[in-house]
């Protein structure tokens, strides 16, 4: 009952704030994680409330979708195909921007809350959350690439789609639970909650979180992109000293 009381008290603290007819007042159950060497994910709690200086419309009900963004960097997806009875590289394309983790959740079925048009002014879906400007002329059939990227990454828990996720009582107090993998990218996370009415986005509320490597963790990841050649020798020395490790103990079991 914590989320529920604190976002009852966020939404009394904002109700006497000017703006428009309907916003969101909303809080993290945390905004900053550190990834460890036994770190095997986190669930995120993400609640809030819907202030309102008109009466709750019940004919035009309030729904709510909320995403998390990782970071977003530039993909190259290939494709193989068999000649020569070997399998190769024959295609690629290069995705302009895909997101590291992405994970939508919503009040009910999404095509159902929010229209093509908002879908695409805001980037909300899976889909168009990736762009993918071009792709060479020889490629007719480029959608598959960023297809496969979407397959692969819902594969590893990175990309998600929960519709029914997000539980809106009395039109006004919000939750939803968003679990982050193990696997996470570090770097900045954007949150958003979207208010809809009728199909269209009416507010939109932002937080970010922040996504941090420490301990040995952060200082093997910032070797190896600061001094790549100190790494390189590092992890040779680390290996060389495992295998004669591993050769020395099997040795003194056989004896």
């Amino acid at each position: 009952m914590r989320w529920l009381l604190t976002a009852f008290a966020l939404w009394l603290a904002a109700a006497s704030n000017a703006g428009a007819n309907e916003q969101v007042v909303a809080d993290l159950s945390q905004d900053r994680i550190d990834i460890t060497a036994n770190f095997d994910g986190s669930d995120l709690l993400i609640y809030g409330a819907v202030k309102r200086e008109e009466p709750i419309s019940t004919t035009n009900p309030l729904q709510v979708i909320i995403t998390v963004e990782g970071p977003v960097s530039q993909q190259t997806v290939r494709r193989k195909s068999r000649r020569f009875g070997i399998w190769i590289n024959t295609d690629a394309v290069t995705v302009d921007a895909a997101p590291s983790y992405y994970a939508v959740s919503t009040t009910g079925p999404f095509d159902k809350i929010v229209s093509d048009t908002e879908d695409l002014r805001h980037s909300i879906s899976i889909p168009r959350a990736i762009r993918s400007v071009g792709a060479p002329q020889q490629i007719q059939d480029s959608q598959t690439f960023t297809d496969a990227i979407v397959r692969l990454r819902e594969e590893k828990g990175l990309y998600s789609l929960n519709e029914g996720g997000v539980s809106l009582s009395a039109q006004t107090l919000f939750r939803t639970n968003i679990d982050l993998p193990a696997n996470l990218v570090e770097g900045n996370y954007k949150t958003r909650i979207f208010l809809l009415r009728d199909r269209k986005v009416i507010y939109l509320y932002q937080r970010t979180i922040y996504v941090r490597k420490v301990g040995l963790e952060r200082w093997l990841f910032r070797l190896s992109k600061e001094e790549p050649a100190v790494y390189g020798l590092l992890s040779l020395a680390l290996a060389a000293f495992a295998g004669w490790g591993a050769s020395t103990l099997f040795r003194l079991i056989r004896t």
